[in-house]
């Protein structure tokens, strides 16, 4: 599984913990910044790992700011992005199974770095469940074209 990750800065320090675990794990992941604690926004981050799950030249993506809050709302803004913003084991096994999300938000201010490790880690390991009603209300989801 080919995997782009992001962060801002309140994010940087998780970024590179979940980064080094994953490629320890086998993972191929690409970092598309920040690459330090230093200010930046969040928005630019977002938007490259988004375009890259997208674009299907990776398989997924992790996206970490303060709350990721805001890395969720702008992931989402990216046609054929699923972003689910996630600070629980339970709601990460659950977003793969039933909406089949292609990129996890979390944030770095909200939990540690320990459980952002094992949320990535439940999140990458499950994989969706084909269940006829979750096909369908992803399918509503993909086709809904706003007001």
């Amino acid at each position: 599984m080919k995997i782009a990750i992001g962060a801002d800065h309140g994010g940087f320090e998780h970024k590179e913990a979940i980064k080094k675990h994953l490629t320890e794990r086998g993972f191929e992941c690409k970092d598309f910044g920040t690459f330090s604690s230093e200010g930046t926004d969040y928005n630019d981050y977002a938007i490259l790992v988004a375009k890259s799950v997208s674009s299907h030249e990776f398989d997924r993506g992790i996206l970490i700011c303060g709350t990721g809050v805001g890395m969720s709302i702008m992931a989402n803004k990216v046609r054929g992005i699923r972003a689910a913003l996630v600070h629980d084991l339970f709601t990460a096994e659950a977003t793969r199974l039933h909406n089949d999300s292609n990129v996890l938000t979390m944030g770095a201010r909200v939990i540690d770095i320990e459980l952002a490790i094992k949320i990535a880690d439940v999140w990458v390991d499950t994989e969706f469940s084909n269940e006829e009603r979750h096909i369908r209300r992803i399918s509503k989801i993909d086709h809904y074209k706003g007001e």
